[in-house]
């Protein structure tokens, strides 16, 4: 198989496409100089698309993992055709082309971190030991890196299914340290909200806000549940509720908390909350969009439509030692861990 290190060998439809944009994937098992494949044994669904396989399915298991599925058989992929959005996976390396550039050897058990949209996949065992309910999906089957995707080995001394789940968010504890590391270089004192703060990438962020110089940190939740969460684990230095789809209700929930935010870090898995977002952030400030929810066309619209002089990032989910780095957080702060184990805990017995 001839191949190119971006994947373009493996797009059947339409042409020219890279494989993130693709409909359709080859998912041959023969590899290409370059390629290496992974016998896949997790998924880890991306919150906003399982959130809404769930939603659509009035969280009935078997439907989702249906449709599951069906996804990845139709795409080769697995890449929600709703919310644009995929997940990433963990698995064993069982074979490396002579010319893969990614360090990496047969039998290291790995985590991807880059998207299944763009990840050819073959599920070998009809998802038989997932119920449907959670992001973490036990899974039979292969999967196909190319020359210029991303993978890490997984860390001895952390359980799987919690490594899986801190580098499936790793990107936003990285980004939101760089930004605000950029204004404490300036000698600011960053004010910095997170919106999703109880969720794996909000709480996270907290974490990486802080340890970066963070002046204050407001932690944004919609649920008193999710506040409670939240308490005793020294992650913010407020906690606020907020449902963040009602813009002028989180902006004031933010400003009552110490706010407007220099920089706002908005990780929720749910739509409409781009105008609240902005509506939170001084002018001047940065918005850093970590949710596949996120309509960007909102955003870029509703920040013109309110005056808004506001920098908008888009996390795109890389940046380099960003694996390592969210991990540090997991390993040194015993509050995020802990809520990681909560939630883990708590998708296991639901």
């Amino acid at each position: 198989m001839t191949s190119d290190p971006t994947g373009l060998h493996r797009v059947l439809s339409p042409v020219g496409a890279l494989p993130q944009a693709a409909d359709r994937l080859d998912t041959r098992a023969e590899l290409a100089p370059d390629e290496l494949r992974i016998a896949v044994s997790r998924l880890n669904l991306d919150a906003a698309s399982f959130r809404q396989l769930s939603t659509k399915h009035g969280g009935d298991g078997d439907a989702v993992r249906t449709e599951v599925l069906d996804i990845v058989r139709t795409h080769g992929k697995m890449h929600n055709p709703v919310t644009g959005s995929g997940g990433m996976l963990t698995g064993t390396v069982e074979e490396v082309g002579p010319q893969s550039p990614l360090g990496l050897s047969v039998g290291d058990e790995v985590a991807t971190l880059v998207s299944l949209t763009l990840t050819p996949l073959v599920i070998t065992d009809g998802l038989a030991d997932w119920d449907g309910r959670s992001e973490q999906v036990p899974c039979q089957g292969y999967a196909i890196l190319f020359g210029r995707s991303i993978a890490a080995k997984l860390p001895a001394d952390v359980p799987t299914p919690l490594a899986l789940a801190v580098m499936d968010v790793c990107g936003a504890p990285a980004l939101t340290a760089r930004v605000v590391g950029q204004y404490v270089d300036r000698g600011g004192s960053p004010t910095v909200c997170v919106i999703g703060a109880a969720g794996k990438s909000g709480s996270l962020s907290l974490v990486a806000a802080a340890r970066a110089g963070a002046g204050h940190t407001i932690a944004v939740v919609p649920l008193q549940r999710e506040a409670d969460l939240l308490a005793g684990r020294d992650l913010a230095d407020v906690v606020t509720l907020a449902d963040a789809r009602d813009p002028v209700a989180l902006s004031r929930a933010v400003t009552d908390a110490g706010g407007p935010a220099d920089v706002t870090v908005v990780c929720v898995d749910v739509p409409g909350c781009e105008g609240g977002a902005i509506l939170s952030t001084e002018q001047g400030g940065t918005v850093v969009f970590f949710s596949m929810a996120t309509s960007f066309s909102a955003a870029a619209l509703g920040a013109e439509g309110l005056a808004c002089d506001v920098t908008m990032l888009v996390g795109n989910g890389y940046l380099p030692g960003h694996a390592d780095y969210a991990v540090d957080l997991l390993r040194t702060h015993v509050g995020v861990r802990s809520l990681f184990e909560a939630r883990l805990a708590h998708e296991a017995a639901g």
